[in-house]
């Protein structure tokens, strides 16, 4: 025996499938409590035990059995039904995933609705308010034995092959995608991972939404780093970026390369960047791969960008580097060899050894080794002296190690502009040793007349001092 069709006790004033609440009068949100609560007390049939006839009946009415939610902060209450809705929602993944002709036109309305309702809710704050992604534990959904089914649901609907874009557009429109981006901030990995595919989805197959999401993913990434530095799916939407950026058709178009210059460059000052760096920096080589005249700009923004005061982040800047530098032609290399070494030249400087290590790590990439070599006249004579005098003077035997193996693959690269820059480096640091010399010299002539005039001063003061008392005297 069926219970009620579902337009029969989805039509009660104030219902409305797609949130979580019921915004209704008091009296009628206990009402359709009550009956949420009486119609999960009896479970449905099966499917193997309804006629193939009944089934889509059956598939409907299991649909709106699972719009109906539960409180799971409190644990206790409503247990049976919580474990019938948890059996449903299984039953109604196996069903759509084993069974063609399931997805009806008619059945459309009652999926999304089912969706909508389960997982379109308002994320709470967070518990912590100092929460720190990479220190502190996120505080996982609830109500997740039962989201999860639900999104499993989803990917079935949206990965069937009797699944029609054109009649699910009608559900699936930019309010449903704006909810489903806003849910990208819960603190759950979990279902951070599940939209993460369900939207990868939905940008496959819905080809009038593309041009919203990417404009909506823009706009959270801009409020990101310039209002509200915190959004927890950061990482998540960039690796969907970076499937959609391998997509782009050629030439590029200008709407795409202002996104690169004006949202990913800049994301690179975001203080928890070390969350979704390698996803950041996947999306910046996949432009360069595919227009490589970005390769200047793109070097150059991140040069401006880069870290003064955190070697963590100057560390990620020198990875995402050399992977811009595996893929850099020779003729872009040109263009900003001189800038990018020298910053280069400053963190094999650095004091922090993991900064100096990474930069030093470089000439262990054939690629980039090749490109040294082209370059060489250029390259050398901005890294020789700070080289040279780590070579001298850094505290870390490591990096004095890697120092005499990248100076002496330099000079076999030139011997001859290798000698000379030697040279020239000795002379000015005699010329330098001569200069400190003198100068200590003068600060020591300058220090013998302060202590000559203050000697004299004293003879002068005591010479008045006794004229004084011998006239006193008289």
């Amino acid at each position: 025996m069926f219970l009620l069709k579902p337009n029969k006790w989805g039509e009660f004033p104030g219902w409305e499938c797609g949130e979580r609440a019921f915004h209704a009068e008091e009296t009628v949100k206990s009402w359709q409590v009550f009956l949420g609560r009486l119609f999960l007390s009896f479970s449905l049939f099966l499917f193997i035990d309804a006629t193939s006839n009944e089934q889509q009946e059956l598939f409907c009415q299991k649909l709106q059995q699972c719009c109906i939610l539960f409180d799971f902060m409190d644990s206790v209450s409503d247990l049976k039904s919580k474990e019938i809705k948890r059996a449903t929602l299984n039953e109604l993944v196996e069903y759509v995933s084993t069974n063609r002709g399931v997805i009806v036109e008619s059945a459309y309305s009652d999926i999304v609705k089912m969706i909508s309702a389960n997982i379109f809710r308002t994320l709470p704050p967070s518990d912590n308010p100092d929460f720190d992604p990479e220190e502190d534990e996120p505080t996982l959904e609830a109500s997740w034995p039962h989201i999860q089914l639900v999104y499993e649901f989803f990917l079935r609907f949206l990965e069937s092959p009797d699944f029609q874009p054109s009649i699910a557009k009608r559900y699936i429109d930019q309010k449903f995608v704006q909810q489903l981006l806003e849910l990208f901030d819960s603190e759950d990995p979990r279902e951070r991972d599940f939209l993460k595919t369900v939207l990868h989805r939905i940008y496959g197959k819905f080809l009038g939404l593309r041009a919203f999401i990417r404009k909506q993913i823009n706009n959270i990434f801009l409020r990101f780093i310039y209002e509200t530095e915190h959004f927890n799916g950061v990482a998540e939407l960039l690796e969907i970026l970076g499937s959609i950026i391998n997509g782009f058709a050629l030439p590029l178009k200008a709407e795409h390369k202002q996104f690169l210059m004006k949202v990913l460059i800049p994301m690179h000052t975001a203080k928890g960047l070390a969350l979704f760096h390698a996803q950041l920096a996947y999306c910046v080589v996949q432009f360069l791969e595919k227009d490589t005249t970005l390769t200047e700009p793109v070097i150059r923004g991140l040069l401006k960008f880069w870290p003064k005061t955190c070697s963590q982040k100057e560390v990620m800047f020198l990875g995402e580097i050399e992977e811009i530098l595996d893929v850099i032609e020779p003729t872009q290399f040109k263009k900003i060899e001189e800038p990018l070494f020298k910053q280069i030249s400053k963190c094999v400087s650095s004091s922090h050894f993991q900064v100096a290590e990474r930069a030093l790590y470089f000439w262990n990439n054939e690629y980039i080794l090749s490109l040294i070599e082209e370059n060489i006249d250029k390259i050398l004579p901005i890294m020789f002296g700070s080289l040279y005098k780590i070579s001298k003077e850094h505290w870390n035997p490591t990096i004095v190690a890697l120092v005499y193996n990248v100076l002496k693959t330099l000079m076999e690269m030139n011997g001859k502009l290798f000698d000379d820059l030697t040279s020239s480096y000795k002379a000015e640091r005699q010329r330098e040793k001569k200069k400190e010399l003198e100068r200590e010299e003068l600060w020591k002539k300058l220090e013998e007349l302060k202590l000559k005039k203050a000697l004299e001063k004293q003879n002068s003061a005591y010479n008045m001092h006794s004229i004084l008392s011998n006239t006193s005297d008289e």
